[in-house]
């Protein structure tokens, strides 16, 4: 995208960098207002679609990701009133996607960066878009500011995201016993479980006490939920220009390229043995990944900085999913089997 937008005269303010030194604040950009509508508006349509058909299945007591013969069921949504049955997953799936970049943006106002408003990003995959983000137009002044920007934008996402899974899960129904499989399974991170058997010890989903995961039918809520777990551990991969490459780089700048290589022959592995998927987020991590934004070595970041970074692998380790997604009982087409590999996309931030 074109950064050749002519900047806004204003009065620059005061801000102060993490070290509490003055730093200069990077000029304004016009904000293209009507682009970021017009992609919000269109994710919205795109997800709502999708979420008519997940509320629609699980009303009537389908899996989830039961496709029939539509990847993306546009005539079937459209139908009367059932457009409106996507609005819970919908919102609740933009909210998710939304706290994570403005986790981002607003760290960047903090410190004076350059920065766009997020950029939704509308496609007809299984949730409906490829998600969101920002772009970061400036230099970063010191490992401090890069560090807080990029963890800003997982802990924002991940804390909605968890808020949510802990409010729909209880809401979801236990499949019958003879049910076919659905053609499409999710896999559950650490986080689902952990939230599962707490509802149950506090009584408040007595229906899954004992019952696997993998045979519930999620309320649309707790899909939107999911997607945002999984977000968050794709976007928290150490690597590359990832989030978690970012908070890397600023903890240890000297080990960004090694750890960047070491998540990548991780992931081939994984892509064997797990979920082919994996492939792409190492070529991907590969093909942009040894690269970083030039951002200055000193001053070190706080040890409070350090600990927060611990906080970021120990979210990673509660989001992962080895097998995030993966073909139910019967055989997928083609077509359907790239869109397993395409819908967990995400976002890559982009730095000039």
């Amino acid at each position: 995208m074109s950064t050749q937008n002519s900047p806004e005269v204003y009065v620059p303010t005061e801000i102060y960098g993490p070290d509490g030194t003055d730093v200069p604040v990077a000029p304004r950009r016009r904000h293209r207002y009507w682009l970021h509508l017009l992609l919000l508006a269109l994710t919205f349509f795109t997800t709502l679609v999708v979420g008519a058909r997940l509320e629609w299945n699980f009303l009537v007591g389908l899996p989830p990701f039961t496709l029939g013969n539509e990847i993306f069921p546009l005539r079937e949504a459209l139908r009367g009133s059932h457009l409106l049955l996507g609005l819970p997953f919908s919102l609740t799936l933009m909210l998710i996607l939304l706290a994570h970049e403005l986790g981002h943006y607003l760290f960047c106002v903090r410190y004076g960066v350059s920065a766009t408003l997020p950029f939704f990003i509308p496609f007809p995959t299984l949730i409906g878009t490829l998600g969101a983000f920002i772009r970061i137009r400036s230099p970063l002044r010191s490992r401090a500011v890069l560090f807080d920007i990029g963890i800003a934008g997982p802990i924002a996402g991940f804390v909605v995201a968890l808020a949510v899974l802990i409010f729909s899960l209880g809401l979801s129904r236990v499949a019958p016993i003879g049910a076919l499989p659905p053609d499409i399974q999710l896999g559950y991170p650490l986080i689902f479980h952990l939230v599962r058997k707490s509802l149950v010890a506090i009584g408040y989903a007595h229906g899954l006490a004992g019952v696997p995961l993998s045979r519930l039918y999620l309320h649309p809520v707790a899909i939107a939920a999911w997607v945002g777990m999984f977000a968050t551990s794709l976007n928290l991969l150490p690597g590359g220009q990832l989030d978690g490459g970012h908070i890397v780089f600023a903890v240890s700048p000297r080990a960004h390229k090694t750890v960047s290589r070491l998540t990548i022959l991780a992931l081939i592995p994984l892509a064997f043995f797990f979920w082919t998927g994996w492939l792409v987020w190492a070529v991907l991590l590969r093909l942009s990944g040894m690269r970083h934004p030039s951002v200055p070595v000193w001053p070190e970041i706080t040890t409070g900085r350090r600990w927060l970074a611990v906080c970021a692998l120990l979210m990673l380790v509660l989001t992962f999913a080895y097998i995030p997604i993966s073909p139910g009982g019967g055989q997928q087409s083609l077509l359907e089997y790239l869109q397993l590999l395409i819908a967990p996309l995400r976002h890559w931030h982009v730095f000039h």
